[in-house]
């Protein structure tokens, strides 16, 4: 049963993870989002954003793995997968966001795209935190199999099979 000092424990280690996300994740998507703007001047928008969107992916779930969540260690490649798949709802909100300021204002300037950009990351990116840290690095799942490992054969039974009469097995069978 949880105690009032585990919760608070608990609540106090996912403040921290979140202020570690907003480093790392928010850091990465800073940077992404001044990539997406230098790369659109030479493709699509939406093509621009899913290549940096791919790359900061990559690059977030390993800082992710080994600082924001202590995975300890490179990210796996399930652990890779997972953040894709919230890395894509994260695309498709700022996706559909930019496709809505365009629908609204038809020539929004770079401040405003950026504005709208960066609050669309950072609405989807509370989501991915929740993600990430519930699905995709959570360690309750490391931590039951840990306190709650397969019961060892009791050690009697193993000498008495060893010790028992091989032909009197034979006749039980």
């Amino acid at each position: 049963m949880a105690t009032a000092h585990d919760r608070q424990q608990a609540a106090t280690g996912a403040v921290a993870a979140f202020a570690r996300f907003v480093l790392c994740g928010g850091g990465v998507g800073l940077v992404s989002s001044l990539a997406v703007a230098g790369l659109a001047s030479w493709l699509p928008w939406f093509l621009a954003n899913a290549l940096i969107t791919a790359a900061s992916t990559l690059l977030a779930t390993e800082l992710h793995a080994r600082f924001t969540f202590g995975a300890g260690g490179h990210a796996t490649w399930r652990q890779h997968a997972q953040s894709a798949g919230s890395a894509a709802a994260a695309y498709v909100v700022t996706c559909v966001a930019m496709l809505a300021l365009h629908l609204l204002v038809a020539a929004p300037g770079a401040v405003l795209e950026q504005i709208v950009y960066l609050s669309a990351s950072a609405l989807a990116g509370a989501g991915r935190f929740a993600v990430l840290r519930l699905l995709v690095f959570a360690r309750d799942h490391a931590q039951a199999a840990a306190a709650h490992p397969a019961r060892p054969v009791p050690v009697t039974v193993a000498r008495a099979v060893a010790h028992a009469d091989p032909a009197g097995l034979c006749r039980v069978a």
